[in-house]
C-alpha cells in the first residue's frame, strides 16, 4: 500500500481514483463497508483506477476542540497497519494543523481530490463533514463534483449485532466494560498499547507478577475490572507473539484507600519469568470477567486471582 504525504504532485499521472475521506478511528465495520465500496467501485471503473483512503495524522478534534476531543480507539501507526491489510492501493495522510483546519472545503477539494488524486468517485458516510468549521457536507461535495467531474456516493451507517457501528458507540461500550459489544462493532478485539513500566511489584510477592502497561490518557480504556486478553509482544522484523493474559484495570482497593488513577496490569498466564520491562505491549481484550473488588486481605485476593487466571485460561485456550 502506497503512503501519500506530499499533495503537491499526483502520484499516478494519467490515472484516476476512487476516494474516501475521514478520521477512521477504530477502523470498525462501518469503516470497512466504506472501504469495500471504494475497492468495488475502483474495480468497476477500470483496471488502472486507484483505490485511496484519505485520513489525518491526528484526530481533527484534538486540535479544533482539545478539551472535548474524543478518546481515541486506535493509534495512528496501528491504523495504518490495519489499512495495509484492506487491499487499498494507497492511504493519503494529511498533516492536520492550524493551516489545514482553516482550509475551505472548496480549496480542499481542488487541492487534494482534483489536482493530487484525480478523483473520479468519492465514497463517504452520509454524515460526512469536512473543511473549515466543518462547512463541507454531502450536498456541497456533490456541487463541487459537478464542477470538477467526480461523482459522490454516500453510504448509510452500518449496523452490527450490538447496534449502529460508529466510533462513538464503540467508545461508550469500552468505557462501560462491554467488550463483547465493542468487539462486535470492531470485528476484532479492542486493544490498547503502552510501555511496560515498573510498578510496586506487589503481584510478584503473591505469585501473580504483572506487567504495568502505561497507556496514554488520550486513548480509550475499558472500565475498571478484570479481563481475559491477549498480550502481544513485538519480536521485531514484522513478527509478534500473542500470549494469554488476565488483565486487571483498577485502583487496587485492597491495598489503597484512594488511588489517584487506575492502573492496567497484565498477568501473562503460565509465563511468570518473562522480562517485559521497557517493551511496548499491545493488549487485545476478549472478555470481561468481573468488576473490581475490595478483598479482606491477601489470602482472599490470591484465591480470587487464581480463579480469574483459570477463567481467562479457559476462555483463551479452551
Amino acid at each position: 500500500m502506497l503512503i501519500i504525504e506530499d499533495f503537491s504532485v499526483c502520484p499516478w499521472p494519467n490515472q484516476d481514483s476512487v476516494v474516501t475521506i475521514g478520521a477512521f478511528d477504530g477502523l470498525h465495520i462501518g469503516h470497512r463497508a466504506i472501504i469495500d465500496q471504494v475497492l468495488s467501485r475502483a474495480r468497476s471503473e477500470s483496471a488502472s483506477t486507484k483505490s485511496v483512503l484519505i485520513t489525518f495524522d491526528r484526530h481533527p478534534a484534538s486540535l479544533i476542540r482539545p478539551d472535548s476531543a474524543p478518546k481515541l480507539l486506535t493509534e495512528h501507526q496501528r491504523k495504518v497497519e490495519l489499512l495495509a491489510d484492506t487491499g487499498l492501493d494507497a492511504t493519503a495522510i494529511i498533516r492536520f494543523d492550524e493551516h489545514q483546519a482553516a482550509e475551505s472545503p472548496e480549496d480542499f477539494v481542488e487541492r487534494i481530490l482534483v489536482c493530487c488524486l484525480q478523483a473520479r468517485v468519492v465514497v463517504i458516510g452520509e454524515d460526512f463533514h469536512f473543511g473549515r468549521q466543518r462547512l463541507g457536507n454531502v450536498a456541497l461535495l456533490r456541487q463541487l463534483g459537478e464542477v470538477h467531474g467526480f461523482a459522490v456516493e454516500p453510504i448509510s451507517l452500518i449496523a452490527g449485532g450490538s447496534g449502529v457501528a460508529s466510533s462513538t458507540a464503540i467508545r461508550a461500550a469500552v468505557a462501560a466494560g462491554d467488550i463483547a459489544a465493542a468487539n462486535d462493532l470492531l470485528a476484532r478485539p479492542f486493544e490498547v498499547a503502552g510501555i511496560v513500566r515498573r510498578g510496586d511489584e506487589r503481584g510478584r510477592t503473591i505469585g501473580f507478577p504483572t506487567a504495568n502497561v502505561e497507556v496514554s490518557t488520550t486513548f480509550s480504556t475499558p472500565a475498571e475490572g478484570v479481563y481475559a486478553a491477549w498480550y502481544v509482544r513485538d519480536l521485531g522484523q514484522g513478527r509478534s507473539i500473542s500470549l494469554p493474559a488476565a488483565v486487571n484495570i483498577g485502583r487496587r482497593p485492597t491495598f489503597y484507600e484512594d488511588a489517584p488513577h487506575a492502573l492496567i496490569e497484565a498477568h501473562v498466564i503460565d509465563h511468570v519469568d518473562l522480562d517485559l520491562y521497557g517493551e511496548t505491549a499491545r493488549l487485545q481484550f476478549v472478555e470481561r470477567l468481573r468488576g473490581e473488588q475490595k478483598f479482606s486481605g491477601i489470602d482472599e485476593l490470591s484465591r480470587q486471582l487464581k480463579h480469574d487466571v483459570d477463567h481467562a485460561r479457559r476462555i483463551l485456550l479452551g
